[in-house]
């Protein structure tokens, strides 16, 4: 089976700007009944509505369509799903950009969270956004089986998203161990295992099947891979006015990269590669995973 690569939402897809304006009306209910304190509440809205392309949650929408469930029947668990990994890519940006990491003062076209207010609210602000996140699940995903299910799937990754952000920062790595298994493993965990989560958690909440299942978590791994080497690229051909973000930090700071390791030629071959191994792993899906090739051809070849 074959399908053709397209640049417009087929019918079927759930409409990422409808998509978007659900799960930020979700997050702002969930924010408004919970009782924190007002500058804490203010640093969160901060850096969840900031815009982004809301990758993850999307995905866990596009994920649960792609095993069987319209659009119009997606139900509030998939949607606090969404929600909750897009909080804990939020908090992972937010400290991230911390002096102690890598000291940013730019992020999506504005201050950073510790430039707007503080160092430590900051801090206090990724803390809470983690920690909402799991709650949001705790509250809203019905069964306890399904929640306890989601809640694993994402404290995994997160764990694993942390460890990413050790071994690019803080690396301990085998001496032994080539340059590139070391940046393979910076950007499986760093990048990879949110995307990777949020695919599994969108088809746990649509029923998946074990096949099902599978097929799903070999296009998040192939996506996940793809869109931290297409970053990579990015870092070194676009300008920060392009990105919302400071361009060229990773050649600056001595990280691994991937056009460092392997040039821009061989770094964009690696993107075309991953890429037709997603697209495969969706065949067994036929055509309601449209929207998921959809999606991989756009983190193909974004420009921010």
């Amino acid at each position: 089976m074959s399908h053709a690569a397209s640049t417009t939402e087929p019918s079927s897809m759930l409409h990422r700007a409808e998509a978007i304006k659900a799960i930020e009306t979700l997050w702002a209910r969930f924010l408004d009944e919970r009782t924190l304190p007002g500058n804490l509440r203010d640093a969160i809205r901060y850096s969840l509505l900031n815009g982004g392309k809301r990758l993850r949650p999307i995905l866990v929408l596009h994920c649960c369509e792609a095993v069987g469930v319209p659009p119009e029947r997606l139900v509030e668990h998939t949607w606090a799903s969404a929600g909750a990994i897009e909080m804990i890519h939020a908090f992972s940006l937010v400290h991230d950009d911390l002096p102690a990491m890598d000291d940013d003062d730019l992020r999506r076209g504005r201050p950073t969270l510790h430039r707007h207010t503080s160092e430590a609210m900051a801090i206090l602000g990724g803390d809470a956004l983690m920690g909402l996140a799991f709650e949001l699940i705790a509250t809203r995903l019905k069964p306890v089986e399904l929640a306890g299910r989601i809640v694993v799937e994402l404290s995994c990754a997160t764990n694993d998203m942390i460890a990413g952000q050790v071994y690019d920062t803080l690396p301990d790595f085998d001496p032994g161990m080539s340059a590139m298994d070391r940046l393979l493993t910076i950007h499986r965990h760093k990048t990879g295992a949110l995307i990777r989560a949020a695919c599994r958690m969108g088809a746990i909440c649509g029923g998946a099947d074990d096949n099902q299942l599978e097929a799903i978590t070999s296009y998040g791994q192939a996506i996940g891979l793809m869109f931290q080497v297409v970053d990579d690229l990015l870092d070194v051909t676009q300008s920060t006015r392009q990105l919302g973000k400071t361009a060229g930090k990773d050649q600056r700071q001595g990280k691994l990269t991937y056009p460092g390791i392997l040039g821009l030629d061989a770094s964009r071959a690696e993107v075309k590669r991953l890429r037709l191994e997603a697209e495969n792993a969706l065949e067994c899906l036929g055509t309601a995973a449209e929207p998921l090739r959809v999606l991989c051809e756009y983190m193909a070849i974004r420009t921010k």
